[in-house]
């Protein structure tokens, strides 16, 4: 006889849905995902997607608790979810928004993001990654990053999240390597030495990056850079400005990298070779832990 969940958890990205069922002792029952993001779908799609995806519903009592984070609490999404302000501990249960629906057998409640006054900065989704790894890691002070299409940098004590900073370094890679001239010189591929050199060329000299972008442009039309180099050093100038800025958070802390893992393995290259250790966690497992945690109040 099939286990029936006692919850469902979802994370609900730009361009992706992941979906867990799960029982009360917190394994997973079945899980089931879709390219159907938030970008895609207009507030009314949500929730029929949603009850595609969990398929026949069992019948219950009590409607079937659903806790969602990520996207589909922004803006544009299923419902805005307000942001809770830093200092503050990542959101859970008690601050998510109940989302009023046409199906009765589900309750369905979004985790609102973070949100930090001064420098303006957002973050819908990492908040629960950065509970996830607390609920594993609850005496870690420090900070984590989360390398991504805007990267995030979260200074965490006391299970707080005191303050944190984004950049757009992924996103300006795509623009970069996809838009601009610089496309015409890049190709698949990678070189760790041209990343390395990249990074400290822009840690050194950051004031510089602009010139080294177009530097890259004609050393491969002057002395034929090889367009796999050409990417990896892109990449090290984009990672080393983010560090340089960054620096105030991550020197002399202890550091967390949470995210893709070819992604993570670029960072904490960049970061070791500055003599900082850095702790790798599994960023699809701090989300669902990050969910189990956000529900446990409830269950308290």
């Amino acid at each position: 006889m099939t286990t029936q969940p006692d919850w469902i958890a979802v994370d609900w990205g730009t361009s992706q849905l992941r979906l867990w069922q799960m029982a009360g002792d917190g394994t997973v029952l079945d899980r089931a995902e879709s390219p159907e993001g938030m970008g895609r779908l207009t507030p009314s799609q949500f929730e029929p997607v949603l009850l595609r995806l969990l398929g026949d519903l069992p019948r219950r009592d009590t409607p079937l608790p659903v806790i969602i984070c990520g996207m589909a609490g922004a803006r544009q999404g299923w419902a805005e979810a307000p942001y809770v302000r830093t200092p503050c501990a990542p959101p859970g249960l008690a601050q998510a928004l109940r989302v009023p629906g046409t199906d009765p057998r589900l309750a369905v409640h979004i985790l609102p993001g973070v949100a930090q006054d001064s420098p303006a900065d957002v973050m819908r989704g990492e908040e629960t990654q950065v509970a996830g790894f607390l609920a594993l890691n609850p005496r870690f002070d420090g900070v984590i990053c989360l390398p991504g299409t805007h990267s995030k940098w979260v200074h965490v004590s006391a299970g707080e999240i005191v303050s944190f900073r984004s950049y757009m370094t992924g996103e300006i890679f795509a623009l970069l390597s996809g838009q601009s001239v610089l496309r015409h010189g890049l190709a698949e591929g990678w070189d760790e030495a041209a990343f390395a050199a990249g990074v400290d060329q822009a840690m050194a000299r950051p004031s510089g990056f602009a010139g080294d972008l177009f530097t890259l442009r004609a050393e491969g039309l002057l002395h034929g850079l090889d367009g796999a180099a050409a990417r990896a050093r892109l990449s090290g100038l984009l990672i080393g400005m983010e560090l340089a800025a960054a620096k105030p958070y991550w020197l002399g802390q202890n550091v967390a990298l949470l995210g893709a893992s070819g992604l993570v393995a670029h960072y904490r290259t960049a970061l070791e070779a500055q003599g900082l250790p850095v702790l790798i966690a599994d960023a699809d497992r701090m989300t669902l832990e990050g969910l189990k945690s956000a529900r446990t109040p409830k269950e308290a």
